[in-house]
């Protein structure tokens, strides 16, 4: 803001257009009381009659990925004032996904997407923003943040505050996947306790996200794909200069994008999100952009379906090889031009809409065309493949359904191998039962492991389960052994891991039917996921069973429990939203 000391009234600066939702609170005599609480805080005459800027902020000591965002957002602040926008900041919260992995703390952090678009989507409405720079550190911060600015339909650009570089352990990279999957190596006896703590205390070197595709990366890139945040921004890493240059840019950007009203319902299309589907299963993106992306959508009234995910993975490949498929992480694919890499690589393969508008007024192919030459080059980095010569001719991600999972359930594909799965499953009512299990040793080659009531609102919040995957990985089972859950699954789950299960067990869905010893189908060629009972057979035992009773019944989670709706619609609570 400026600090001039000079007194001077609003009709010395330009005026203010009064179309600007911030005049609510700035313009007119009996705004007096209004302005001098501005004045309270350093704003002046200049700032009061200038676009303002929200800039939302998750920055928090839980966890690395959001440690380092009081500093993005004061370059976003900087950038946005200096473009001539009055920048205001303010908070909101997160939860650490990689701390909470594997407790009951693991059920409020998709809850917490919730409360992150409720509470920036109040802030900007309460106090009548004109537009909003949206911060994204951990998982559910970049779905909650966009979820807010296409509720508010307000001018609105979204911040990654980029990932964490990989760590060094043994003379190779590594990053919190390993640790994880170190946990099962040690309980098989793969590696010794010393040899894992010497990993913990390398893995993680400083601030940023989980360093592989995993959801937060692959939100981050997803945001390019879908318009909301300028091409190039999510790959520079978090400790790098290069990322404070994009948080003032995003600042910057956000003051044009206030003055030329451009809103996400003025970019947000069917096309966008296609694009964004295309970009996740060719650089073999979480599992969890699947949920967010539903989301969304039906936040701003775009008809996607589960179904969709499919429809594009059959004619996209996979052409990315990054953790926690491959061995490369976020920082490499920096290294060799960052996203517009693979947009640039499915646009000429005519696999992108390219007409589709971003937030910066130009149509992605307007956007490619306009990166640097030598960020848009051949694919020839090792882990990188054109569409022409892919890892695999078809996307990583695939939609599941049969008669155990009507209405869809989402696998990530990391391997060619072992794409049928056929066994007698063992049930577990929730995921500590299934922990211990693996943890046991009583893995074998060919188990089917079915972990229910983690659903939306069975949990309630659905909890991934990276713990359970990694473990089972770290023991050597991560393409022989099925696991399938009404719950979720981490970013960086690899393996023969099906989740999203839906119906969910909680609401009578077929997986609450199941009994230890059902023969389960996985058929991944034939996008199946079927148990071995006739439709008479699990009716009857669904009406036998007794209704569930909610795991909380006051406080936040029950709040939760009653409002989620079903994953196959990306579990979303905003009433407004798409239900059907």
């Amino acid at each position: 803001m400026s600090q001039e000391s000079e007194q001077r009234t609003a009709s010395d600066y330009h005026e203010k257009p009064d179309d600007l939702p911030s005049n609510d609170v700035t313009e007119g005599a009996d705004k007096a009381p209004h302005r001098a609480m501005f004045r309270a805080m350093g704003y002046d005459d200049e700032d009061l009659v200038s676009p303002m800027v929200g800039i939302a902020n998750p920055a928090a000591d839980i966890t690395p990925c959001n440690v380092h965002l009081d500093d993005v957002a004061d370059a976003a602040y900087e950038g946005t004032d200096e473009a001539g926008g009055m920048p205001i900041e303010f908070g909101t919260i997160t939860i650490s996904d990689a701390i909470s992995m594997g407790t009951e703390g693991m059920k409020a952090s998709l809850i917490s997407r919730e409360v992150i678009a409720d509470s920036v989507e109040l802030v900007a409405f309460g106090e009548r923003m004109d537009g909003l720079v949206t911060i994204g550190g951990c998982d559910k911060n970049m779905p909650g943040m966009m979820m807010a600015a296409i509720r508010t339909d307000l001018p609105s650009v979204f911040l990654y505050g980029g990932s964490i570089m990989p760590g060094e352990h043994e003379g190779r990279e590594v990053t919190i996947q390993n640790v994880f999957e170190g946990v099962g190596a040690v309980a098989d006896g793969d590696m010794t306790e010393d040899e894992l703590d010497d990993l913990e205390r390398n893995a993680c070197p400083g601030a940023g996200s989980c360093g592989g595709m995993f959801t937060a990366n692959t939100m981050a890139s997803i945001s390019e794909a879908l318009g909301f945040a300028p091409l190039g921004s999510a790959s520079p890493p978090a400790e790098d200069e290069s990322r404070y240059d994009v948080a003032r840019e995003a600042g910057e950007l956000v003051v044009d994008v206030v003055q030329e009203r451009r809103k996400p319902s003025d970019f947000l299309t069917k096309e966008s999100f296609e694009n964004a589907i295309a970009l996740q299963v060719a650089v073999g993106g979480s599992t969890n952009a699947v949920l967010h992306l539903l989301a969304m959508a039906a936040e701003a009234g775009v008809d996607l379906d589960i179904e969709d995910f499919n429809r594009i993975s059959r004619t996209t490949p996979k052409i990315a090889d990054l953790q926690p498929g491959g061995e490369k992480v976020m920082n490499d694919l920096h290294e060799v031009g960052g996203v517009p890499v693979v947009l640039n690589a499915l646009h000429e393969a005519d696999l992108l809409h390219g007409d589709a508008l971003t937030v910066t007024g130009d149509t992605m192919a307007e956007a490619l065309e306009a990166q640097d030459p030598s960020a848009i080059e051949d694919l020839d980095a090792e882990f990188l493949h054109t569409v022409d010569d892919p890892i695999h001719e078809r996307g990583a991600i695939r939609i599941l359904t049969g008669n155990l999972a009507p209405d869809g359930a989402v696998i990530k594909i990391t391997g060619e191998d072992h794409l049928h799965h056929e066994g007698p499953v063992r049930i577990f009512e929730d995921e500590e039962g299934a922990m211990e299990y693996v943890q046991e040793g009583h893995v074998e080659t060919g188990d089917v492991i079915g972990i229910r009531n983690e659903g939306p609102r069975g949990g309630p919040g659905m909890r991934e389960m990276l713990g359970v995957t990694s473990a089972v990985a770290g023991q050597g089972h991560a393409e022989d052994v099925a696991l399938f859950t009404d719950g979720r699954f981490s970013g960086a789950t690899r393996g023969f891991s099906i989740g999203h299960v839906a119906p969910e067990a909680y609401v009578g869905g077929p997986i609450a039917a199941l009994e230890d010893g059902d023969v389960v189908t996985i058929d991944i060629d034939n996008l199946e996921l079927s148990v071995d009972l006739s439709d008479e057979e699990i009716e009857q035992r669904l009406d036998a069973r007794d209704d569930p009773e909610p795991s909380y019944t006051t406080g936040v989670l029950a709040k939760y429990h009653r409002d989620f709706g079903s994953a196959a619609n990306g579990a979303v609570t905003n009433p407004g939203a798409k239900r059907e």
